[in-house]
């Protein structure tokens, strides 16, 4: 599945690994495969992205009883009324 449009869009700020030359890397998408390329000396790279990854399982389990906790209301006491 590609990542990128089949519009070629050019990177900012990005540097080519061939070059070096700054602001040179356009972006796009042939078929399912993501692509970078040089406009400067025409290095061309297939660009892979890894999966989702799964969510690791915690300690803390979620409440399976659907009720939320109860909120206690915190007042904020002011010091300069408390010394009058």
């Amino acid at each position: 599945m590609a990542v990128y449009s089949t519009t070629r869009r050019f990177l900012a700020g990005a540097i080519c690994p061939r070059c070096e030359a700054v602001d040179r890397i356009q972006v796009y998408a042939e078929g399912d495969r993501d692509f970078r390329e040089c406009v400067a000396c025409g290095f061309k790279d297939e660009m892979y992205f890894p999966g989702t990854a799964r969510e690791l399982p915690t300690r803390v389990k979620p409440d399976k009883s659907g009720s939320e906790a109860q909120a206690d209301k915190i007042i904020a006491f002011d010091e300069k009324a408390g010394k009058e």
